[in-house]
């Protein structure tokens, strides 16, 4: 069983709200910038396809920070096209970097205002700084134009957990599920909705299929691991947390639920959130 260090006491059990799962990378794509930018005496520079195509290797490998040097360097060849401005913003807030991750996905938008990618890329920015108002703009735009992505449907739940609309998230999250079912994000997303709302034992009946078969993520299990702290079951808690986290790890989690138990149900929503907002993690594809 992977062991993961301390510090991932909280590995992911906010999948919903950080808005993602989460991947292991196994290694980093190495890019030499002078070949990237062809002064090596290997021929003419990459075009702008093979940059985006380089970028996206890069980014999938986790190596963001030179994802991040190839997307700038296919919007220098191709400054009107918003797809590297798309895609560097997504590195960007993979890495964290919110602030510089709107302002791409802004950029992108200056190129074409109803770009779907960048219209949702800028709804999770906002969302990650925790003023979930910001959202609506874009939200209400890309609804235009799709209302039936479930891609899309999925931010407009998390914008409602966020402010304590749990009724219309989980309305939205559902609405999801009969669109694309069995979707994993939208089924981690209505779980931890509900259990938000406290209502405990649906969310453990939503998500548990999920995090418990062959192919459940970490960060599936790890929610499951706090609706049940939640909820109170220690025993499932600490049976479900160990099963990707060291034991300093579970021991840590446990206490942290112990805490939310006691919080009031506003206090115990915004400290999750807060939480989860600190989260870098890549969106689900």
């Amino acid at each position: 069983m992977k062991q993961l260090p301390a510090s991932a006491w909280l590995f992911l059990a906010l999948a919903l709200l950080a808005l993602g799962g989460c991947e292991d990378h196994p290694f980093h794509l190495q890019l030499e910038p002078l070949n990237v930018e062809g002064r090596d005496g290997g021929g003419s520079p990459p075009s702008y396809a093979a940059l985006m195509r380089i970028g996206a290797v890069a980014h999938a490998n986790g190596d963001l920070s030179n994802a991040v040097s190839v997307y700038r360097r296919a919007a220098e060849i191709e400054p009107e096209e918003p797809a590297p401005f798309v895609a560097l913003g997504n590195t960007l807030l993979e890495m964290g970097s919110i602030n510089e991750a709107i302002r791409a996905f802004n950029s992108a938008l200056a190129r074409d205002k109803r770009d779907p990618e960048a219209l949702r890329g800028l709804t999770r920015a906002y969302l990650k700084t925790g003023r979930p108002e910001l959202a609506d703009h874009p939200l209400s735009i890309a609804y235009q134009d799709a209302p039936n992505d479930p891609k899309l449907l999925l931010l407009i739940g998390v914008a409602n957990d966020y402010t304590g609309h749990h009724d219309a998230a989980q309305a939205q999250y559902r609405r999801g599920l009969e669109l694309a079912p069995s979707d994993p994000a939208l089924t981690t997303d209505l779980a931890l909705s509900l259990a938000l709302d406290e209502k405990y034992a649906e969310a453990v009946t939503v998500l548990r299929p999920l995090a418990t078969a062959p192919s459940g993520t970490p960060g599936e299990r790890q929610t499951l691991a706090l609706i049940y702290g939640l909820q109170g079951d220690r025993p499932n808690a600490e049976q479900m947390a160990r099963r990707d986290l060291d034991p300093a790890s579970v021991e840590h989690n446990l206490s942290f639920y112990d805490t939310l138990r006691n919080l009031s149900p506003d206090a115990r929503s915004r400290a999750i959130l807060s939480a989860s907002a600190e989260l870098s993690v890549p969106p689900r594809s």
